[in-house]
């Protein structure tokens, strides 16, 4: 499958980046809107314990979506890498490190989103400790994992900024993409101050599902200019 995608023409790597770039946004809606969203109880330990025991199937359910979608985004950005390189090979492969490395903190991080079934199961060796305090422990855990994708974001802005400044660059995307771009990667840099960035995440969202919105419509339908890749690809001194 690998060799297949290197194989394939620019246009229709530009498709199926596109594809991988729409499963990661419905599965991280998914997961964080209607999982997280619905069993966590913000500053409430006993209602969160109760409704991730009561929904345990959603609460694991919750956990595989959030690994699918981390595993398209480390498709998407071994994509981009590729798409973009004949623009800068040198920005490009930084961009996809800064992806890379994002993706790795919020993955981890989602070991802390399964952890409660553990801190709330009936193992004996926890019986040394009051159910106020697991359920407490528990919802420490998913802070920690909200914390921990909070991080992330800030990687994803940098790689926002980078792939946004590629696509302004290229003569085989149009330009307005690139821009959406660079304001959604601005807009994640916010949460190098957390307590703005939280502030601001309905606004940030917005914008960022507006600009990943276009790409993935321009992606799917139109892919890139095949003969504008392969020109400034050759260019580069680059061979497709």
């Amino acid at each position: 499958m690998t060799n297949s995608i290197k194989e394939a023409s620019p246009r229709l790597k530009a498709r199926i980046t596109g594809a991988f770039y729409l499963l990661t946004i419905l599965t991280g809606i998914f997961a964080q809107m209607f999982v997280s969203g619905r069993l966590v109880v913000d500053g409430d330990a006993a209602a969160t314990a109760t409704n991730i025991l009561t929904h345990r199937g959603l609460f694991q359910l919750g956990f595989t979506v959030y690994l699918i979608e981390m595993a398209c985004q480390i498709a998407i950005t071994a994509l981009f890498y590729d798409l973009l390189k004949p623009v800068s090979r040198s920005v490009s492969l930084l961009a996809a490190f800064l992806g890379l490395t994002g993706c790795i903190i919020k993955t981890f991080s989602r070991l802390f989103y399964i952890a409660p079934l553990l801190v709330l199961g009936s193992a004996h060796y926890l019986s040394v400790f009051s159910a106020e305090q697991l359920q407490a422990l528990a919802l420490l855990f998913l802070k920690v994992n909200d914390h921990g994708a909070a991080i992330a974001l800030v990687f994803f802005g940098f790689y926002a900024l980078l792939t946004g400044y590629l696509t302004v660059r290229s003569t085989f995307l149009p330009p307005i993409l690139g821009v959406l771009g660079l304001f959604g990667g601005l807009g994640w840099l916010s949460f190098l101050y957390p307590p703005l960035g939280y502030r601001l995440f309905p606004y940030i969202a917005a914008l960022g599902l507006l600009g990943a919105g276009a790409l993935i419509v321009w992606l799917l339908v139109f892919g890139v200019n095949e003969e504008r890749w392969k020109e400034q690809a050759s260019a580069a001194g680059m061979r497709d």
